[in-house]
């Protein structure tokens, strides 16, 4: 039989093909690609041949074959892949993925509903988070967002998902959820008000439910909707900013740039049915 090489992106050692590789040039732009014998990286600096990064060691500086140009390489973070995956919806970003999982105790073992899907991204940490015990349930209207978001945690997460994730292509406002005695519910959507006779149905007494929204007005219908249903309790709202700071051999100071507002995080408790 002959041995299939380890893809997983916790690999370490030598590139091998099939590896997802980071390169970055020196003005610190970023082009993920996936290597493979024969392949060829290009860019307007000029051409990198994969074959000449298979079987080097991360941490290496490749020089395109024209003009010189440079490139580090090194297997993406979990960070670096969401910002360079292919994208349907817009991805949650990485310092709001951090809070979800914080704020919504995702922990391994855990039975999570998620929606929207979008391009994979929260799908990823929500599996990494749950582990081999864990399932994630995500639901998704756009049957070409599915099909992308299951290619993006393939990619990531080469059978490493396999039999943890089931993909429902079904409207979640209509047609509710079909998992009973989850532990969390996780949503990404416009109006995540209409899913909360579902979550009620649908969780475990104790289990958390957690939105995500980026404006104002759908926060405050949110916290509205959540305050009048007698079994969710303990309701917060917040929301994160990141800023990066500049280092030189001189200075340090904020960066000009900043991810500020990107959205609003939603939780609460689903309380015993009362007596």
């Amino acid at each position: 039989m002959t041995n299939q090489p380890d893809n997983t992106q916790t690999s370490v050692g030598a590139f091998r093909p099939g590896d997802l590789v980071l390169l970055t040039d020196r003005k610190r732009r970023k082009y993920l690609v996936t290597l493979r014998e024969g392949g060829e990286f290009h860019s307007h600096a000029g051409i990198i041949l994969h074959n000449d990064m298979i079987g080097r060691p991360e941490g290496t500086e490749f020089r395109t074959s024209q003009r010189g140009g440079v490139y580090l390489a090194l297997r993406p973070t979990f960070a670096d892949y969401i910002l360079t995956m292919k994208r349907g919806a817009t991805p949650i970003y990485p310092k709001d993925i951090g809070a979800i999982l914080t704020y919504a105790d995702i922990r391994p073992g855990a039975r999570v509903v998620e929606a929207g899907i979008g391009s994979g991204a929260l799908t990823i940490a929500l599996l990494q988070a749950v582990g081999d015990s864990g399932h994630v349930y995500s639901y998704e209207t756009r049957e070409d967002f599915a099909k992308l978001a299951q290619s993006n945690v393939s990619a990531f997460l080469p059978d490493d998902s396999a039999g943890r994730l089931t993909v429902h292509v079904s409207d979640i406002y209509m047609d509710g959820i079909k998992e009973k005695d989850v532990d969390r519910v996780v949503l990404d959507l416009p109006e995540p008000s209409r899913v909360i006779p579902h979550a009620r149905n649908a969780m475990r007494p104790g289990g958390i439910f957690l939105a995500f929204v980026p404006t104002t007005l759908q926060l405050h219908r949110l916290w509205q909707d959540l305050d009048a249903d007698p079994v969710f309790d303990l309701i917060e709202q917040f929301e994160i900013a990141h800023r990066s700071w500049d280092a030189g051999p001189n200075t340090l100071r904020p960066a000009h740039r900043m991810v500020a507002h990107t959205g609003f995080i939603t939780t609460a408790r689903r309380l015993a049915d009362p007596a």
